[in-house]
């Protein structure tokens, strides 16, 4: 058997985290230590870091957010979707999810997630940001968290979303104040993205308080 089609559990060592989103608790197979994925030569080859294996406070911060809004059937793609958090409520909420990372392993966690929690209909596609399919189309809400942790991303992120985002369509984007994130608002306006709103968010998870920026943004002529 090919070592990537065997089972999660015979690949990963994995962990059960329960998180209740707008009075829904779900439950999400994650790997139970990030660190033990660090591959040294995929990092030299490409960069990757298994960023995907975490739950991120400020994922928790975007999940409430979008569970607040009913989705009414409007297209919703997650950049970087990790374990699925964000795209499982987004499902839920009734948006059309299609969650996409650039780790297959982080997508098969996703299904799996999705089965575990009985949400029906979410896709999921690999998408390297830096050679973006040309059949995605557009979306009315295009949404990220944690994916500005290299300044490359600060100007690439803006990029992608304004190549997928629909005329009237809007973003949320969200980061707990990261260094490399302070060229972003920048970086938007060179791709004719307005900055509707920022907030700041206090989000406290096992009593660790982190702050949460949470980005609103609209093209410019919308």
């Amino acid at each position: 058997m090919n070592v990537r089609s065997a089972p999660l559990d015979e690949r990963f060592d994995i962990a059960a985290a329960e998180i209740t989103i707008a009075g829904r608790r779900y439950e999400l197979l994650k790997p139970r230590d990030a660190d033990e994925l660090l591959d040294e030569e995929e990092f030299e080859h490409d960069d990757r870091i298994p960023y995907w294996a975490e739950l991120w406070p400020s994922a928790r911060v975007l999940a409430e957010r979008l569970a607040e809004r009913p989705g009414n059937g409007r297209r919703l793609i997650e950049l970087g979707c990790g374990v699925g958090l964000v795209s499982l409520v987004a499902q839920a909420a009734g948006y059309r999810v299609l969650a996409t990372d650039y780790y297959d392993d982080a997508l098969e966690f996703v299904r799996a997630n999705a089965a575990r929690n009985g949400v029906e209909g979410l896709a999921t596609r690999m998408v390297d940001w830096r050679h973006m399919p040309d059949d995605l189309g557009r979306f009315d809400l295009v949404v990220a968290t944690d994916v500005l942790y290299e300044k490359l991303y600060a100007a690439l992120v803006p990029r992608v979303i304004a190549g997928l985002l629909a005329p009237d369509g809007m973003a949320v984007v969200t980061d707990p104040r990261r260094g490399a994130a302070a060229q972003f608002p920048v970086q938007c306006e060179t791709q004719d993205l307005r900055i509707v709103s920022k907030e700041v968010i206090e989000k406290t998870v096992d009593d660790k308080t982190t702050l949460v920026d949470l980005f609103t943004l609209q093209p410019s002529l919308a």
